[in-house]
């Protein structure tokens, strides 16, 4: 009840609130917060990479010797790799994704099962990396399960090596535990279309495919970028899988900058984590023109149907 008088109260929390909208110092204020926190940082780190290190002391003169060596070394490899496997992924992932968030959000009528299935994409955030991966090398390795049945039934001579330690081991070990990012941004928009944009696509003598691609694929875009950015992102930094999985052999950019870490060369990583921001950033510039052209999808498909 205090609160409550507080509240009603000229003077009070809804007072001061709206005082400072009026003012205009919530959006400049949380901007400015948020530089501080997150851009701050991340431009330290950009500069960070054109120090040096001598005799594991920071050099702060400018310099670009750790990006030379970071190309004369072969690092950047890594960088293109990288970015091979977190495209591939995404695109496996938003394949998957895209028609069973549709099925959950339109076609699963019983709201039981529904939160069932919501409840069971919520189990990997509760596991930690190393005990969801872990699981797939007694799977995948050579004396593993799926060998094992198949040297049984006579479908293969010898065990197949490639199923673990290999980019395909880390590509079918990073399915699973990004599923749900991408999913649930797209059932969470795909829920707030209205059924009734469908039926009116249907009483106009649209086909399901044309419904799809002209109706819903436009109006879910938000929940696309959203599923794409939230499962993106955390595949660019990570670690635990690529070397579990891949045994030390696919080699991405989280284990270059933890090994750059572990041996002191702070410049190096600073200059791995730039590259990460930058490729960050240009895919952050792509989605936000996807996003202002959204209105133009429909006849963007339009014209590659005829």
């Amino acid at each position: 009840m205090a609160s409550a008088a507080i509240r009603e109260r000229p003077g009070g929390l809804r007072g001061w609130y709206a005082n400072l909208v009026s003012q205009g110092w919530v959006i400049p204020g949380f901007v400015a917060v948020w530089a501080a926190c997150v851009i701050l940082p991340l431009i330290i780190v950009v500069f960070y990479s054109f120090f040096s290190i001598k005799n594991y002391q920071v050099v702060y003169d400018p310099t670009v010797a750790t990006w030379i060596s970071l190309i004369e070394s072969g690092r950047w490899i890594a960088a293109v790799r990288t970015l091979r496997v977190v495209f591939t992924i995404t695109a496996i992932e938003f394949l998957i994704a895209f028609p069973f968030a549709l099925w959950l959000a339109k076609g699963c009528r019983s709201k039981t099962l529904k939160a069932v299935v919501i409840t069971l994409l919520t189990i990997p955030f509760f596991l930690d990396a190393p005990s969801r991966i872990i699981i797939w090398r007694a799977i995948l390795g050579t004396n593993g399960i799926i060998n094992t049945v198949l040297l049984h039934l006579g479908v293969i001579d010898q065990p197949m090596e490639w199923l673990l330690f290999s980019e395909f081991a880390v590509h079918f070990g990073m399915i699973g535990p990004y599923f749900p990012t991408m999913v649930f941004p797209i059932f969470l928009v795909l829920t707030l279309i209205d059924d009734e944009y469908v039926q009116a696509s249907n009483d106009l003598g649209a086909s399901p495919g044309q419904s799809l691609i002209f109706v819903i694929l436009p109006l879910a875009l938000p929940g696309i970028i959203a599923g794409i950015v939230f499962t993106l992102v955390p595949l660019m930094a990570a670690l635990i899988e690529p070397q579990m999985l891949g045994g030390g052999f696919v080699n991405l950019l989280g284990a270059s900058v933890e090994a750059a870490l572990r041996e002191l060369k702070y410049p190096t990583a600073a200059a791995l984590s730039t590259v990460v921001i930058a490729m960050l950033a240009l895919l952050l510039v792509l989605l936000v023109a996807i996003t202002r052209r959204r209105g133009d999808l429909g006849a963007i498909f339009h014209a590659m149907r005829r």
